[in-house]
């Protein structure tokens, strides 16, 4: 038999591998809702518990019995409200995608999506060939991804090109990239409801600046009509760049200064430079 100090040994590492576990689950799930709605959601969630607990403490017996009446019937609407967000946990973790690691692109990597954003951007604006390109950052935007066609492929300028040809199955619409990946085409953006907005401004204008106020993505706009290129971020509108203007934005959203640290490491979804 085993002394008493072995199960007691046992006892400790089967708590920390169990905190361990858990701990780790729940990262995994905070990865899956960052940057989508639910995160709203979640923070709305932690206010309805704090205000609970505070009505606890001081006594305030009308406001907890209401509060205590939303968290017991919060979970089913929890499961109603988390259902986009449900559903794709379970899809990832039927692919096996659950535990699954996310690389960081490198610095040569980043520079050649750059460049093909660029090359396929200027050639789209000489033609007048109208574009909308979404690329994401650290808020997520499968939402958005969910309402077009997955493409899942190397970006190259080419490609780009060939999706926005007039009257090919998935010009009509926002192409969304993550890192050097198409991820689909013929996405659906939410328009601003900005009134200020000039009337000049088509629907690719609105739903390049909508997307740009409720996520951090960078969002590229080629003109149909006149052929000029604009770029979104943060409810801004930069307009009619050219080639060096555009590269100069991208890099400078995109690519980590190295001279700032000598420890710092290239980043696609990076925060921007100070």
């Amino acid at each position: 038999m085993f002394p008493i100090e072995d199960f007691r040994v046992l006892n400790y590492f089967g708590q920390i591998v169990d905190i361990l576990l858990v701990t780790y689950v729940v990262y995994k799930l905070i990865m899956i809702i960052r940057g989508t709605k639910a995160v709203q959601l979640v923070k709305g969630i932690t206010v309805i518990l704090a205000v609970w607990l505070l009505s606890s403490f001081f006594g305030l017996r009308t406001l907890e019995f209401i509060m205590s009446q939303t968290v017991t019937y919060g979970l089913l609407a929890i499961i109603i409200i988390f259902q986009p967000e449900l559903r794709r946990g379970l899809e990832q973790i039927g692919r096996g995608k659950l535990f699954s690691s996310r690389s960081v692109p490198e610095e040569d990597l980043i520079q050649k999506s750059i460049n093909s954003i660029v090359k396929a951007s200027t050639y789209m604006g000489k033609r007048r060939i109208g574009a909308l390109m979404s690329l994401e950052r650290e808020t997520g935007m499968n939402d958005y991804v969910e309402t077009g066609i997955q493409m899942n492929a190397n970006l190259t300028s080419e490609l780009l090109i060939n999706t926005f040809i007039p009257n090919t199955p998935l010009h009509d619409g926002a192409v969304i990239l993550k890192e050097n990946t198409i991820l689909a085409a013929a996405c659906y953006l939410p328009l601003s409801e900005n009134p200020f907005i000039s009337k000049e401004l088509g629907t690719r204008h609105r739903a390049a600046l909508g997307v740009s106020e409720v996520t951090d993505c960078v969002t590229i706009i080629v003109s149909e009509e006149t052929g000029n290129i604009s770029l979104t971020k943060n409810g801004e509108l930069h307009r009619d760049l050219d080639e060096e203007q555009l590269r100069m934005l991208l890099e400078k959203e995109f690519l980590t200064d190295t001279k700032q640290t000598s420890s710092s490491r290239w980043q696609w979804g990076g925060k921007k430079n100070g």
